[in-house]
């Protein structure tokens, strides 16, 4: 981007022909009578001939001069991206209960049930939510994120991090069932809780899966967990994963799929977010999933902050230093080819 710092400094070159004719044509020079100009016959010359090269450089300086005044200058625009991330935990539920697929309803028969498992088109609960939180947070590069594992107790796989590659590491290691298969919800809020409450972000939020009722005996409850939340102004989203379409299948004795439903308890997740200022949210298969991840990550923006700068390479001085070259120039040639009449 090139401009000029006072492009109407650029009105003073209208001055430079004006100089010129003025030096030129209407300055009287010294003069020398003669008897008669017929020696002088035929060699009249044009008025831009008859200017002496000293003039020549003089304007030149003067209209260098004028551009430097005028400060040419390129610019580099630059933006600045300050981003203030928020921190945030996901719970995941990791009890057995995950293991069920939920299914859509155009599939009818087992085997197209089967058919779509093969092609990975159907998927367990666990395997659904893991692959939305991490296109979730794919998408988030300026939060930091932790990640929770529970069923009876909850288990820290990751505090809060920048470390994204790192953290979908983590997450694609969780399995239904390997850390027991009931379902405590207080444990994990208290949890979170625990990580967030010295966080300096702007807004902390906890997003906790869970496709099961509380079935785990904690020394506090769900309830009392999320009030311990909003004392520490910690904000919690939950997720009611799961359908009343919904199968296990199972291979002791063949393969067969046994139906399971939905079992998770709605009017506590509901008030788990009420209570924090959070929202509720059911999944009630994979789009589903999709859908609820994307609600929450409209929900929660980060605030981004972009000033622009323009860093400026000025050209007046280089200028400036050719004009006084110029200048100096003509005065050495009025020196040197000065004519003295004796």
């Amino acid at each position: 981007m090139f401009d000029f710092a006072y492009p109407s400094m650029l009105f003073l070159l209208l001055l430079i022909p004006l100089l010129w004719f003025y030096t030129v044509k209407l300055r009287r020079e010294p003069s020398l009578k003669v008897a008669s100009t017929a020696p002088f016959a035929g060699k009249r010359r044009s008025l831009l001939a008859r200017t002496p090269l000293a003039v020549w450089l003089l304007l030149a300086a003067g209209t260098l001069l004028i551009f430097a005044l005028a400060r040419p200058r390129k610019g580099d625009e630059r933006v600045i991206v300050r981003a203030n991330g928020i921190d945030i935990i996901i719970a995941i539920d990791m009890s057995g209960s995950m293991m069920a697929m939920d299914v859509p309803q155009n599939i009818k028969t087992s085997s197209a049930l089967f058919e779509a498992i093969r092609k990975r088109e159907v998927k367990n609960r666990l395997d659904v939510a893991k692959e939305e939180i991490e296109r979730f947070i794919k998408q988030r590069p300026n939060d930091r994120i932790g990640l929770l594992g529970f069923a009876d107790l909850a288990y820290s796989f990751s505090a809060p991090t920048l470390d994204h590659k790192w953290l979908i590491a983590r997450l694609e290691q969780l399995q239904p069932g390997m850390i027991g298969d009931a379902t405590g919800i207080a444990s994990p809020i208290a949890s979170a809780v625990s990580r967030l409450k010295e966080s300096k972000a702007p807004r902390r939020v906890l997003v906790l899966f869970t496709d099961g009722a509380n079935t785990a005996e904690n020394r506090i409850t769900p309830e009392q967990a999320a009030m311990l939340a909003k004392d520490f102004n910690i904000i919690i989203h939950t997720v009611g994963i799961g359908s009343r379409n919904a199968y296990v299948l199972d291979e002791s004795f063949g393969s067969r799929f046994i139906p399971v439903g939905d079992s998770f308890d709605e009017k506590l997740l509901r008030t788990l977010a009420q209570k924090t200022g959070g929202s509720y949210f059911h999944a009630a298969d994979a789009e589903g999933m999709k859908r609820v991840m994307q609600e929450i990550n409209q929900l929660e923006k980060t605030s981004i902050e972009q000033p622009r700068y323009v860093e400026y390479k000025e050209y007046a001085p280089v200028i400036a230093g050719v004009s006084l070259a110029l200048i100096i120039l003509a005065a050495a040639v009025t020196y040197i080819f000065r004519v003295r009449v004796p």
